[in-house]
């Protein structure tokens, strides 16, 4: 897990992410220098720092180096964000807490980042209909065998005839 960038580290990130190209120490101190008074050898030592922590990689071009971001502003964001969460003893009651610090615009983001990572379940498919077979294809039905002519039953004790075709007594 990455620690939180510096005041310093943070400003010259800011800048490469923005810019999202390889950049100069020189590139970066002029853009610094806007908002305070800071030395190259300052902003040198900072961005090799930053590739130390892996935060960029450098490639030589001539007797300096061009920076580039290893990751995302977002990348690291979340991964601070994960960081915290994950150290709260009480997870789920973290998360309450921090939807409840959010603005509409910040909690409508999150939504939409919810719809991304985890999209709409799929409505269920309707049953289908039964689809009759064809008349050729069909197996014929069985006819109905003819009931046996049976001898008519002798009257029961009772001199009562059992119907044709049953069991008397039953």
């Amino acid at each position: 897990m990455p620690r939180p960038l510096g005041e310093l580290e943070d400003a010259v990130m800011t800048r490469v992410w923005q810019w999202n190209r390889p950049v100069t120490v020189r590139e970066v101190l002029e853009d610094l220098q806007q908002e305070r008074s800071i030395a190259y050898t300052t902003v040198m030592t900072v961005m090799d720092n930053l590739h130390q922590k892996g935060w960029v990689r450098r490639e030589a071009e001539g007797r300096a180096y061009r920076y580039t971001a290893v990751s995302t502003r977002a990348a690291y964001s979340a991964a601070l964000m994960n960081e915290a969460w994950s150290t709260s003893d009480n997870p789920a009651a973290a998360l309450v807490a921090f939807f409840g610090m959010m603005s509409a615009e910040q909690r409508e983001a999150l939504r939409d980042a919810v719809r991304i990572v985890q999209p709409a379940e799929p409505e269920a498919a309707p049953e289908p209909e039964a689809i009759p077979e064809p008349e050729a294809v069909r197996e014929p039905e069985a006819a109905p065998e003819p009931e046996a002519a049976s001898p008519a039953a002798p009257p029961d004790a009772e001199g009562d005839s059992a119907a044709p075709g049953t069991v008397p007594g039953r």
